[in-house]
């Protein structure tokens, strides 16, 4: 299973930004449940920016409520989290998370699949 991050870069404050994440598999992805965004700023814990739900349910951090609005195409298997007034602060590495279920020979296998990382900069 692979993660492929884009839409990283340099930003002023203020500014905006679109993380997308696609989800691809040599076996037969059979679902993906929760998809989500962490974030790693340099000497820092990774943390949750912003989860999602199959059904399409978000789950945000304190820090970016009313800014970031995560959504996902359940057809493309994509996750993307738009971002929206942003602050020095989120200047961080981006990292996106997907629970998947795939089918490989016949078993059903539970995979925790991050992607490579997406930095984000913002700049004042």
């Amino acid at each position: 299973v692979q993660l492929q991050a884009s839409g990283g870069g340099l930003v002023q404050a203020g500014g905006s930004l679109r993380l997308t994440c696609a989800a691809s598999s040599s076996k037969r992805i059979a679902r993906i449940d929760n998809m989500g965004w962490y974030r790693q700023a340099p000497g820092q814990q990774r943390e949750l920016v912003a989860a999602i739900t199959s059904r399409g349910s978000p789950t945000y951090a304190d820090s970016v409520k009313g800014r970031f609005a995560i959504s996902r195409d359940n057809a493309e298997n994509t996750v993307c989290l738009q971002m929206n007034s942003l602050k020095l602060e989120d200047t961080a590495v981006h990292y996106c998370n997907a629970q998947i279920m795939v089918i490989s020979d016949d078993a059903w296998v539970a995979l925790n699949a991050w992607g490579q990382g997406t930095l984000v900069t913002v700049s004042s």
